[in-house]
């Protein structure tokens, strides 16, 4: 909410130096006042995690920056001209708020934290400090008046009755410190008791009483948002945190926009998935699988699997995206006597799942494949050209789907589509380009969103007219039905040779970690597997990261492995977060336009082609033609039509966000904020 006594006492301010000034004339000083306020953040770096933590926040959600690197020599001087100018005749703001990594970074009596908090006494700037300690300067006592220094791992921190009313209204209440390991300190900060000035938002049991750990402090003429803790961008208690710290430096208007999204694409429906040999550390009929012939066997679900499916969604309030397989579930009817259980209460059932093209038989689209050797390689004609499922067989195979679907009154998006494996795209190293059929066959068929494997490409990128759309792999491994052959598969995986594993962690210790000893097959999923694989997907939840995760129709057959995962990352965050911030859970395609939008949206903030500024309440958003803005108002913010005004946004986490562009015959997005 813009501070209306503030701003009135400023154009007061700004009115006198206008008459005094001989350079000034009388028209502009009317101009002047109400300062103009540019929409963008000054961040000071000085290169730890917690100014690293803020600057992630604000450049994932989109909120434009100035970063000053504080150890560089050639960094500008922060002083009156680079912080403030006069633009058209009336004095502009160039930053909306301050980062700093503490509350003075600069030193003792520097004259550039003199011109910082001169800058923000002027215009009303606010101030993050990131992470310092507690102490009177910034508004708290010294911890050994009641406080606490030291190891946080753990904590139960709580928001205050003041946070719960002010920036952090969005948080159920409880904001738990991580402790992922006992072997390893993972947080370290302190807590001071309030003096004068000092308004508590997050606090913590500290002996018979309670300290803070975050605060503002109000303070000649300034407020500063005070962090006593450490932190990096990845942690849990900064996740939290960190859509309350940028809507306060904000005072609640900003470029960017933030949602917390959730999607699960169970892959391979009506399809059988192969099953893993304990025995032979291997999967039979998928890949090469020395000594599994004979030994296959397969995963499908049953239609009692489907009735829990139903079931499940309707008590968690979240719904599942089925990729379907319609020729595979036909060619499984065929072989097991022409009944089939599972399609007909899957088909009853349709309406409660969104439904997304998966192939019809889940064939390869890549390169011709030659299984014969370990790795597979792409087969060659004699004159030496790899060769590829062609551009007809692609389509059909996406064709035959969608009409499968619709003779079972499936309804689909046909501009939606998972290929099987994500093949057609590059696979290294084998397949290292794009089947070069394949965006034919997809603009053939009228695809414009395909479903990449994020772990491989975690970018949007374009494959002929079509864009990908990048999905996260939850390690709940295709091949299993039962929790014991899920830690059965993970320890091979993860543990050294000696303990009898791959030894993979030890061959690629950049990217894998070795388990220190076996799980225990009849209880690690469970204990060990789910809570880690739960705090990952988590933690892109509450990333702004909208893509979805990805798993298989075998995870929801037999012990239904997926959902103690599931339960734990809805439970979790339905307790962590307000009704007023609730899960996205989106299709595909709505995913893939929120990444495109981000991408014309960091390249205009890159090129430096979007004006946004305040002027009282009055804010103007200029971005170039096509490209659509990201803005976050508070409630009440009206947007201008061409006549008249309407409501701006939709509501999420207590403000109101959308992507916005002007109207007809408009130059620019016009906003008109609640006094």
């Amino acid at each position: 909410m813009v501070n209306k006594n503030r701003m009135n006492r400023l154009a007061a301010v700004m009115a006198a130096a206008a008459l005094v000034s001989v350079a000034v004339p009388a028209a502009s000083a009317q101009a002047a006042e109400a300062p103009r306020i540019d929409l963008k953040v000054l961040v000071v770096d000085d290169g730890g995690s917690s100014v690293q933590a803020v600057t992630a926040e604000l450049r994932d959600t989109g909120v434009p920056y100035t970063r000053v690197e504080l150890g560089s020599a050639s960094r500008p001087v922060i002083n009156a001209a680079f912080l403030s100018d006069t633009l058209d005749g009336r004095p502009r703001a160039k930053y909306q708020g301050v980062v700093l990594p503490n509350e003075n970074p600069f030193g003792e009596g520097s004259a550039e934290m003199a011109a910082l908090a001169a800058y923000e006494t002027t215009y009303g700037i606010r101030q993050v400090d990131a992470y310092t300690w507690a102490h009177p300067g910034v508004g708290l006592e010294y911890t050994d008046n009641g406080g606490y220094s030291g190891q946080l791992d753990g904590t139960q921190a709580a928001v205050t009755p003041a946070g719960k009313t002010g920036p952090f209204a969005y948080l159920g209440g409880q904001v738990t410190f991580e402790d992922n390991s006992a072997l390893v300190p993972e947080s370290f900060g302190f807590m001071g008791k309030p003096r004068p000035g000092y308004t508590s938002y997050l606090d913590a049991p500290v002996g018979s009483g309670r300290a803070s750990l975050v605060g503002e402090y109000a303070h000649d003429g300034r407020n500063e948002l005070v962090v006593t803790f450490g932190y990096n961008q990845y942690q849990q208690q900064f996740r939290l945190l960190a859509r309350g710290i940028v809507d306060w430096l904000t005072q609640g208007i900003h470029l960017g926009q933030s949602r917390n999204y959730f999607a699960v694409h169970v892959d391979d429906v009506f399809a059988p998935d192969a099953r893993w040999n304990k025995d032979l550390n291997c999967t039979p009929g998928d890949y090469a699988c020395a000594g599994g012939e004979g030994k296959e066997s397969t995963i499908r679900m049953t239609a009692a699997d489907a009735v829990y499916a139903a079931q499940w969604q309707t008590s968690k309030n979240f719904k599942l995206d089925m990729l379907f397989n319609g020729g595979a579930g036909e060619e499984w009817k065929a072989e097991n006597g022409g009944v089939d259980a599972l399609t007909a209460q899957l088909v009853a059932d349709r309406a409660k799942y969104r439904w997304m093209n998966h192939t019809y038989t889940h064939p390869f689209l890549g390169c011709v494949q030659n299984t014969a050797v370990v790795p597979w390689t792409c087969t060659k004609n004699a004159q030496g050209a790899v060769q590829y499922m062609s551009r007809a067989d692609i389509a059909a195979q996406i064709r035959d789907n969608n009409n499968w679907a619709a003779s079972k009154g499936i309804t689909t998006d046909r501009t939606e589509l998972v290929t099987g494996e994500h093949s057609g795209l590059k696979t290294a190293p084998q397949q290292p380009v794009d089947n070069p059929n394949l965006a034919g066959a997809l603009a053939d068929t009228g695809v414009k969103w395909a479903g990449s494997d994020n772990s491989r490409e975690p970018a949007q990128r374009a494959v002929g007219a079509s864009l990908t759309v990048p999905r996260h792999p939850m390690n709940v491994y295709y091949n299993t039905g039962t929790n014991a052959e899920m830690a059965d598969e993970y320890n091979w995986i993860y543990t050294s040779r000696a303990a009898g594993g791959s030894g993979a962690c030890e061959d690629n210790p950049g990217t894998s970690t070795c388990l220190p000893a076996a799980l225990d097959v009849a209880t690690g999923y469970l204990q060990y597997i789910v809570p880690q694989e739960a705090r990952t997907a988590l933690r892109h939840v509450l990333a702004n990261d909208p893509r979805p995760h990805y798993v298989h129709q075998a995870n929801l057959a037999e012990d239904r492995t997926l959902y103690p995962v599931l339960n734990q990352v809805l439970d979790s965050y339905r307790t962590l977060y307000a009704p007023s911030a609730p899960i996205v859970n989106q299709s595909m395609k709505d995913t893939g336009v929120e990444l495109q939008r981000r991408a014309a949206w960091d390249k205009a903030l890159a090129d430096g082609k979007v004006t946004a500024y305040r002027v009282g309440t009055t804010v103007t958003v200029k971005a170039p033609s096509g490209v659509v803005a990201p803005v976050t108002a508070p409630t009440g913010t009206k947007k201008q039509m061409l006549l008249g005004t309407s409501d701006f946004g939709t509501a999420y986490a207590g403000t109101r966000s959308t992507w916005t562009a002007p109207e007809l015959l408009q130059s620019a997005v016009t906003l008109k904020l609640p006094s």
